[in-house]
């Protein structure tokens, strides 16, 4: 086999990983390291050298341990055995990643298990050259670009089938509402994924959602719309509850305090029987006035937003405000809040229409 008068690695978006094909290396020889590449001399099985970008000439001074490996008896032509490894300091951004079959998850809300499938994309980059070599490459002569990012999906995707389930639990996210919080649940995602990665000497980048659902003919998926939709009839028939409990506290309070005992006799009656107006008078003429109690607080309007065809909410008025801001929903999204005898757009809704996002300069005004 002939002796190597350069070594060097014509690199490509294709090779993550790549060893130099000959082991027959000789004294004196350039080694080329191009920008975006690292070079590795190992012997026997391990890693002896780094080498970063530049061109340097294969001898004792440059490299120190050549002088372990061998003598020189025949001079500076003679040859020595040693690998030579390049990696592609390369970052890899447009990589889709899905599951492959769905993820039970117990819906942290409404307690059903539902089949869940989510998609994305994320990127990645290498950040320590020497652990991904000693990581990924084993007897083999390179890694392409695709068996990277293979690698990485997976990880990517058992990371996801652990951490989805942890964040929805800890961000207290309902399935049919995950949608308007792919952020949230991206965020605690790739944290966790980073960290997989950092074992193999890469980090992640740009990990996003695009869609967390269910598939809407699934019965388990029909009938967490259905406890959703009776926890929101629920959620306004709770709040009747407590208009009425706050009621009844206040009438409690004044029986309790000093005085007339036809006082507590009139609040009694009047409220266990619900006396007309006249007995109510009659009762006020003969005893003290109470002390005036303070009005009930006023009950925060909750909205319900049309999202993918699914009724989500209760949200409050600064929650459907940032989405707005954040532009989750437009305008033109359906809400109902109660009181309204059907569903209208969001410009439609007064506090709502006021927090849209402004009118393109230079634009029409907005219609009557």
């Amino acid at each position: 086999m002939a002796l190597i008068d350069v070594v060097a690695f014509e690199n490509t978006a294709q090779d993550f990983v790549w060893k130099f094909p000959s082991t027959r290396l000789r004294w004196g020889s350039q080694l080329v390291v191009k920008p975006g590449q690292v070079a590795f001399f190992v012997y026997r099985g391990t890693i002896r050298e780094e080498v970063r970008e530049g061109t340097i000439t294969l001898d004792t001074h440059n490299l120190p341990f050549l002088t372990t490996l061998t003598s020189v008896p025949f001079g500076m032509d003679s040859p020595f055995q040693a690998e030579v490894w390049f990696v592609n300091l390369v970052s890899k951004l447009d990589n889709l990643w899905g599951t492959r079959r769905p993820i039970q998850l117990e819906d942290p809300r409404y307690g059903v298990v539902v089949p869940v499938r989510a998609y994305g994309q994320y990127g990645f980059r290498i950040t320590d050259a020497r652990r991904f070599l000693e990581s990924l490459v084993g007897a083999g002569t390179g890694f392409s670009a695709g068996q990277v990012v293979e690698y990485f999906t997976g990880v990517v995707l058992q990371a996801v089938n652990v951490h989805l389930a942890r964040a929805l639990t800890t961000l207290r996210i309902s399935v049919v509402e995950a949608s308007l919080h792919l952020e949230e649940i991206a965020a605690q995602c790739s944290a966790a994924i980073d960290e997989e990665m950092g074992q193999f000497g890469a980090s992640v980048v740009n990990f996003y959602f695009h869609s967390v659902n269910v598939p809407e003919d699934d019965p388990s998926f029909r009938r967490l719309k259905e406890l959703k939709e009776k926890t929101a009839e629920l959620n306004m028939l709770g709040r009747d509850i407590y208009q009425y409990d706050r009621s009844i506290d206040v009438l409690k309070t004044a029986a309790a305090n000093e005085g007339n005992p036809a006082v507590q006799a009139g609040l009694g009656l009047g409220a266990g029987l619900g006396l007309g107006r006249g007995m109510a008078s009659q009762l006020d003429a003969l005893t003290p006035r109470l002390p005036a109690q303070p009005p009930l607080l006023p009950v925060a309007t909750q909205y319900f937003l049309a999202v993918d065809g699914n009724a989500s909410g209760p949200h409050g008025l600064e929650q459907v405000l940032r989405l707005l801001r954040e532009r989750r929903i437009t305008v033109e999204t359906l809400v109902w809040h109660e009181g309204l005898p059907a569903w209208k757009a969001v410009r439609e809704i007064p506090p709502l229409a006021e927090g849209g996002m402004p009118p393109i300069p230079g634009g029409p005004p907005p219609l009557p």
